[in-house]
């Protein structure tokens, strides 16, 4: 059973695009299926952690609008905090499931019990991670990857008739 999943933001929960406007703000866009595929993950009570490299309040925003308790952003180890997070969980690396898309990601992505990408993620992270989704980042891959899970730990079928 998976009990955490964690997720990068920039080219996994967003199409890893940027936009600042004339006042310096930065926008970026969320795919509301992905939304809802977190509140999926923790209707199973998998804990969702987000774990991005740069910093952005939008991504706080956009999180914490989600539920999403633990928001980690400007990280540069992110296996390191991974290691981190389990350990003050109480959890092995078996229980986790990771997602990211880019050469920062690959050692939570080793890490995990069950990790994956985004389609249009370089070869070398295609190849590290366990799935890899038909979806791009920003584009439902996050809940693609979510279904998976909630298919392989059986859970699938209950989550669904509780909607």
């Amino acid at each position: 059973m998976i009990k955490a999943l964690f997720l990068d933001v920039d080219g996994v929960l967003t199409d890893g695009k940027i936009i600042y406007n004339e006042k310096g703000e930065e926008t970026k866009h969320f795919n509301v299926q992905d939304g809802l595929g977190i509140k999926l993950a923790q209707k199973a009570d998998i804990e969702v952690i987000v774990i991005s490299g740069r910093h952005s309040i939008v991504t706080d925003l956009r999180s914490k609008e989600l539920g999403i308790e633990r928001i980690h952003t400007g990280v540069k180890d992110k296996e390191r905090l991974f290691q981190e997070i389990i350990a003050e969980l109480g959890i092995k690396s078996t229980e986790c499931a990771a997602m990211g898309d880019d050469i920062n990601d690959m050692g939570m992505l080793r890490a995990a019990g069950l990790s994956a990408t985004v389609c249009g993620a370089p070869d070398y992270v295609k190849d590290t991670a366990d799935y890899v989704s038909t979806l791009p980042g920003g584009g439902g891959a996050v809940r693609e990857f979510i279904e998976e899970i909630l298919k392989r730990c059986g859970v699938w079928d209950d989550i669904l008739a509780s909607f």
